[in-house]
């Protein structure tokens, strides 16, 4: 046989004390403490939208809570000789036809849209939590049953129902009666998305220790399943706040939602709308003061929503 042309091949094998296996073997981690809601945290503060939108909350909140800070004039406190006119010192905005200030008016009424915002909001959290969570998690005919239920609710127009709860308590037009309007018939959307999301945690291996541990339903429900599927929750109910504040100035200006004895945005624009043409600043004030309010919530929700999705992180 004739011998290889092919050179001999050396290969040279560094001392193991030179190079440890253990150092070339070793994964690079990262050190920095991981997790959905510090993840999440990281990747919204790098986005100038978030700033913007907890600034503008910020605002609102601040005038929701301490009018004082912004104003010292008082909303109810009118004068028919200022009918109409227009900004003066001390009084931004100008005057109302009843000749009240509107930027005290526009102030003081963010407490109340704010308020009815709130109360609704944690009444579809907590049904939305309690109907979607149960459904999810047992199944079989109790999931069959709150879904019928669930998609009853859903069928019918929380606005609509609105109208028709607050036009048979018409001596009852407070907002509490606003907020019990809006919440009872707006929750079935976030029960669905709860319920999807328990749907997705449930089989997880956390899951299935917790009742080989011989911890009960309830137990495992409360202190395993809910808190690892909150975070899409979370977000709905920052739209479900902007779309409470919309639902009572939409309540408002119809003619059935606060008593015109109660200061808000959607009384003002109601009130307003007669004098578009002579007065337009009247009704756009408050206008924009919903909208930037509600853009705010909205803001902050979309923005929540793309930083707890690990699928929407990586695509940036």
């Amino acid at each position: 046989m004739p011998e290889s042309t092919n050179p001999k091949l050396e290969h040279f094998v560094a001392p193991v004390d030179e190079t440890p296996v253990a150092a070339v073997d070793a994964p690079k981690l990262d050190e920095r403490r991981s997790g959905l809601w510090i993840d999440a945290w990281r990747d919204i503060r790098k986005r100038p939208m978030f700033y913007v939108s907890v600034a503008l909350l910020a605002v609102v909140l601040a005038a929701a809570f301490f009018p004082q800070l912004f104003t010292s004039f008082s909303p109810t406190k009118c004068d028919l000789s200022m009918s109409n006119t227009g900004p003066t010192a001390g009084h931004p905005f100008g005057f109302t036809k009843q000749g009240c200030d509107i930027y005290s008016r526009v102030v003081h009424g963010t407490s109340t849209s704010v308020s009815v915002g709130l109360i609704s909001t944690l009444l579809i959290f907590v049904l939305g939590t309690i109907m979607g969570a149960i459904a999810g998690f047992f199944g079989g005919w109790v999931d069959g049953v709150l879904s019928r239920i669930g998609d009853i609710f859903f069928s019918i127009p929380y606005i609509l129902a609105a109208v028709l709860v607050m036009g048979m308590f018409k001596e009852y037009r407070n907002i509490w009666t606003i907020s019990l309007a809006i919440g009872l018939f707006a929750w079935a959307s976030s029960a669905r998305v709860l319920r999807a999301e328990v749907l997705r945690v449930k089989p997880a291996d956390y899951v299935t220790a917790s009742k080989a541990q011989g911890l009960g339903p309830w137990t495992t429900l409360w202190r395993h399943v809910l808190p690892n599927s909150m975070a899409p929750m979370i977000v709905v109910s920052t739209l479900s706040l902007a779309a409470s504040i919309v639902a009572e100035a939409v309540l408002s200006f119809l003619g059935v939602g606060l008593g015109s004895d109660v200061m808000s945005w959607g009384n003002d624009i109601a009130a307003a709308q007669g004098d578009l043409r002579t007065a337009p600043m009247n009704l756009i004030y408050p206008s924009i003061a919903l909208s930037l309010t509600v853009l705010a919530f909205i803001l902050l929700g979309e923005l929540l929503r793309d930083a707890l999705d690990p699928k929407a992180r990586a695509q940036r």
